[in-house]
């Protein structure tokens, strides 16, 4: 009797490392440590900016794959992308994303730590399984204003430098605020007041956002998701000149040629706190959260 408790112990265990799941203590550690510095990580506090590229660097290190920092210069200081790869050096490659900065002096919980933090969560759970393509996940610097919408981008330098490398790109994904959700009646905005009859007026989902003309990885990989999601998934594919459309990291791969999509509890059009000092991990859902980790994981597994 007891030498069968152990085997369905063992059992047990190893289905749940194979279902890898997300680990909300986990992601709640990362939240408090992004946004724990002493000063706001924006553009004009390089050292904030620092010690979250230093913590993020740290915590790829601890796992398999190549760590490397993508330094550039803007305005005479020194901004880092920092990137984990994964997988066969020469193979196609799939790009996961998350900004790490902020807009002004706010803690920046959803915006985007959130995204950061599920992009650290994914890295744990991929780097132990040998896929057929490589996967490049990047945390980037200065997508918040004054920067948004110019080449200092972080995610702009490296969507320039895989052009410039004629890499093989399967798709890219952005990570943006992932982590707030509202499950009553009224809670969810639009850009457009009919869409509210198609989507409802719920905030409780996850949304999966790409322009026209996207391209067959845009369509594989909403399948996957949809499939995989234990969470409800709104998928939105609109013009690039609807608001919010892209209004994140994925915009540079498309100004280079490369499929892109944003996956996001939609910003600003749910999350009240956005660009404010109330944006704290207080207002977060982390189990809601690392159900969309989970679905970005199987999905990705699945390509």
């Amino acid at each position: 009797m007891k030498g069968l408790l152990v085997l369905l112990i063992c059992m047990l265990t190893a289905t749940s490392v194979f279902a890898g799941k997300a680990d909300t203590v986990k992601l709640r550690q990362h939240l408090i440590a992004i946004t724990g510095t002493s000063q706001p990580r924006n553009h004009q506090h390089t050292a904030a900016l620092d010690e979250v590229a230093t913590y993020i660097k740290k915590e790829f290190e601890k796992l398999q794959g190549q760590v490397q920092e993508q330094v550039y210069t803007v305005a005479g200081k020194e901004y880092r992308n920092i990137i984990l790869s994964m997988g066969p050096a020469d193979a196609p490659r799939l790009i996961v994303g998350a900004h790490y900065d902020v807009c002004g002096d706010q803690p920046g919980a959803d915006d985007n730590a959130s995204g950061v933090a599920g992009l650290l969560e994914l890295a744990r759970l991929l780097h132990n399984h040998r896929l057929p393509f490589r996967i490049d996940l990047v945390a980037y610097t200065l997508e918040e204003p004054p920067y948004f919408r110019t080449e200092h981008m972080g995610s702009y330098v490296h969507a320039r430098s895989l052009k410039e490398q004629q890499a093989e790109v399967k798709g890219m994904i952005s990570l943006e605020m992932i982590g707030n959700f509202k499950d009553e009646k009224g809670t969810q905005r639009y850009p457009l007041a009919p869409m509210k009859l198609f989507y409802g007026s719920r905030g409780n989902y996850i949304a999966v956002v790409q322009r026209f003309g996207n391209g067959s990885f845009g369509r594989s990989f909403l399948r996957n998701y949809k499939n995989n999601a234990n969470i409800p998934v709104k998928s939105l594919r609109a013009p690039a000149f609807v608001t919010g459309v892209d209004f994140s990291d994925h915009l540079n791969y498309w100004h280079f040629g490369f499929d892109a999509l944003m996956i996001t509890d939609t910003s600003f059009y749910r999350n009240s706190n956005y660009h404010q000092p109330t944006d704290t991990i207080y207002t977060l859902d982390f189990r809601r959260m690392a159900r969309v980790v989970d679905a970005v994981y199987t999905s990705i597994l699945n390509l």
